[in-house]
């Protein structure tokens, strides 16, 4: 039996789809999240389940062939171009990355630019890979392909949608 994520599922659940509809329109934007009361999932296979029993979202082994994909050591997270990065076509056929973080804020920052952002925002988050500038900077050339990032504390969410251009801070 997998247990709901929230206390009172519903209000909560609102929650977190506004709050992640909000940081995608406003890249490098941080908001909160409400408590969540599922005990962690710290065993693969029961975080594989819980998110197919709540998403209904298809498991795979092959980056090229998720929807989504859970990076838990967002530091080591494989190469942007080694998951699914839509067509021309169909662009929205790319992964989602979500990449579980400590903390947003740290010495490390980024300058972001783009849709959703009046004029330059700074964003830092960690742990994230060295060299996610140039990440950045490959995957918005690839527009309107590309990898979208969600990245998620265990009280705030920020999204580093495809659409945003990377300066170093």
């Amino acid at each position: 039996m997998l247990a709901p994520a929230f206390p009172a599922p519903v209000v909560a659940n609102q929650v977190v789809f506004r709050a992640v509809m909000d940081v995608v329109a406003r890249p490098g934007e941080v908001r909160a999240l409400p408590p969540v009361v599922a005990a962690p999932l710290e065993a693969m296979p029961a975080v594989a389940e819980w998110i197919r029993f709540h998403t209904g979202a298809r498991l795979t082994a092959d980056p090229q062939q998720a929807a989504f994909a859970i990076i838990a050591d967002p530091a080591q997270v494989l190469p942007f171009d080694r998951f699914a990065l839509g067509t021309s076509e169909y662009p929205d056929r790319s992964t989602t990355l979500v990449l579980q973080v400590e903390r947003f804020g740290g010495e490390e920052s980024l300058s972001l630019a783009g849709p959703g952002i009046a004029d330059l925002r700074t964003f830092s988050a960690a742990p994230l890979p060295a060299d996610l500038h140039h990440r950045l900077v490959a995957n918005r050339a690839l527009f309107p392909r590309g990898v979208d990032l969600i990245l998620v504390s265990a009280n705030s969410v920020a999204a580093l949608p495809r659409s945003v251009v990377s300066a170093r801070g």
